[in-house]
């Protein structure tokens, strides 16, 4: 245990270091995200912070895998496999701004490998089928994958949002499904918090923000049954709802999910309806915090509980910004 804290400290601190040095090398080479009419931020800022936390979580998830394997299950390296890859694609899309449509692709082929690494995700009704069911297992996993890779990267439109989120869920996956390596992932992402929390002096980037949805996939991927499958997701909720009812309600109005917008609920909430960056994120986090207590608290009614609870807010949100839309139109 004593190891297990110092490796979480060494993560935490090595994290903060490197998201200085990142911040300087943005600064340095101009890597900076300008604020357009599609922003939420009002000041030029540096991108690719999260690459400290993401640095800091394969140097030591490597050096615990060669001395010790006290963060196993899931091995680390087969995480890494998955997760350095879309480093790779995310440093090149914080730097060259990919088209979404070229990165999909590959965040297909990452499905595919989080299957082949991990196995397919337990559906309910998927081993009385024989192969149609595994193939619909593979289907699902693969596709799931790319989703929440995606999403994760969706919602980091506001400071603080998804790297607060992501360190509640880290937490409560490494504790509620005996997988400790997410405990080096979620120290790394408090050693970079206090430079993205509002107002964050540097953004995380694609590249942090892909891998941390990856992580979240490999987690429900890597549990052993149904029921844990569903608490693993169901703590990603308060993001993952967030970006499925933005994608129907757009693909509602007929408009291209590929193109850049403003109309998710956090963002709307910021930009409609006048709350803080501060205000939004906490509000996100104190969801995922009650997801998590709920779901160990009511144990096989906790997902159901937390679905309810999040889309139950829905409707209550929509009003709230229709309300402040209306007063200024």
């Amino acid at each position: 245990m004593i190891r297990i804290a110092a490796f979480c400290a060494v993560s935490a601190a090595l994290s903060f270091a490197l998201t200085r040095i990142v911040r300087t090398i943005a600064l340095r080479r101009a890597m900076i995200d300008i604020p357009n009419e599609r922003s939420s931020h009002t000041v030029p800022t540096p991108r690719g912070g999260g690459l400290g936390f993401v640095t800091a979580f394969l140097v030591l998830g490597s050096l615990d895998a060669v001395t010790g394997q006290w963060f196993a299950p899931p091995q680390a390296m087969r995480v890494f496999a998955v997760i350095i890859p879309l480093v790779l694609l995310g440093l090149a899309d914080d730097a060259w701004n990919l088209p979404a449509r070229s990165r999909l692709p590959v965040h297909l082929l990452l499905g595919g490998l989080t299957c082949a690494l991990f196995g397919p995700v337990p559906l309910p009704f998927a081993p009385d089928m024989g192969t149609p069911g595994l193939i619909v297992q593979w289907a699902v996993t693969i596709v799931g994958t790319a989703a929440l890779i995606n999403f994760y990267n969706f919602m980091d439109g506001l400071d603080g949002l998804v790297a607060g989120t992501a360190l509640v869920q880290m937490f409560f996956l490494a504790i509620q499904l005996d997988q400790p390596l997410w405990l080096l992932l979620a120290a790394g992402i408090a050693g970079f918090l206090p430079w993205n929390w509002p107002r964050a002096s540097i953004f995380m980037g694609d590249a942090a923000s892909t891998t941390l949805g990856a992580c979240a996939a490999i987690a429900i991927v890597g549990c052993p049954t149904r029921g844990l499958a569903a608490e693993a997701l169901a703590v990603t909720l308060p993001l993952t709802v967030d970006a499925t009812y933005t994608i129907l309600r757009r693909l509602s109005r007929r408009e291209n999910i590929f193109h850049a917008h403003r109309s998710h609920i956090y963002q709307r909430l910021h930009n409609t309806a006048g709350w803080s960056h501060a205000r939004v994120t906490t509000l996100y986090i104190a969801l995922t915090i009650l997801c998590a207590l709920a779901i160990t608290a009511f144990a096989d009614y906790g997902p159901a509980t937390c679905i309810a609870l999040c889309l139950a807010l829905l409707p209550l949100a929509e009003l709230h910004i229709r309300r402040f839309a209306s007063k200024t139109s």
